[in-house]
C-alpha cells in the first residue's frame, strides 16, 4: 500500500497536500480498498466555509455510502470535475487524479497537526 510522504492524513482516512495556503483533499488508498468500487461522490459545499471534522460531502460505494470529513478549516473552492463522470478515478488513482476538493486554509496549523504518513501507516496496520 502506498504512503506518499508529501501528505499529511487524518485517523477518518483523508489526505492533505498543502501548496501555499492551498489544501488539496481526498481519501486515501486504505479507504477506497475498504469501500471498494466507488460509484458517485456527492460534494455540495463549494463557496462554503468548513470546519475541521465537519462532513463535506459523501462517497457512494457498490455496498455503502461514507461521510468524508473535512481534515482542516476552511473554504471549499473546488471540486474535482472528473469525478462526475469518472467516480472510479478515487479508486484508481487516489493520491492524484481522484483528488476530491481544494480548499483555503484559514489555519495553515491544521495541517501540522494532522498525521505523517509514518503515523498513517502504523495506524492502519500496513
Amino acid at each position: 500500500m502506498n504512503f506518499p510522504s508529501n501528505l499529511r492524513y487524518t485517523k477518518d482516512h483523508e489526505w492533505v497536500l498543502l501548496e501555499g495556503n492551498i489544501a488539496t483533499i481526498g481519501i486515501t488508498e486504505f479507504a477506497q480498498r475498504e469501500l471498494g468500487d466507488i460509484v458517485f461522490v456527492d460534494i455540495t459545499t463549494v463557496g462554503k466555509a468548513v470546519n475541521a471534522e465537519e462532513v463535506f460531502g459523501t462517497v457512494e460505494a457498490v455496498k455503502t455510502v461514507s461521510d468524508l470529513f473535512m481534515p482542516v478549516t476552511g473554504t471549499i473552492n473546488e471540486v474535482n470535475p472528473a469525478l462526475e463522470a469518472a467516480p472510479e478515478l478515487v479508486n484508481q488513482d487516489p493520491y492524484g487524479k481522484g483528488w476530491m476538493v481544494k480548499v483555503t486554509l484559514s489555519n495553515s496549523a491544521d495541517v501540522a497537526a494532522l498525521l505523517d504518513a509514518a503515523a498513517y501507516q502504523a495506524l492502519v496496520g500496513e
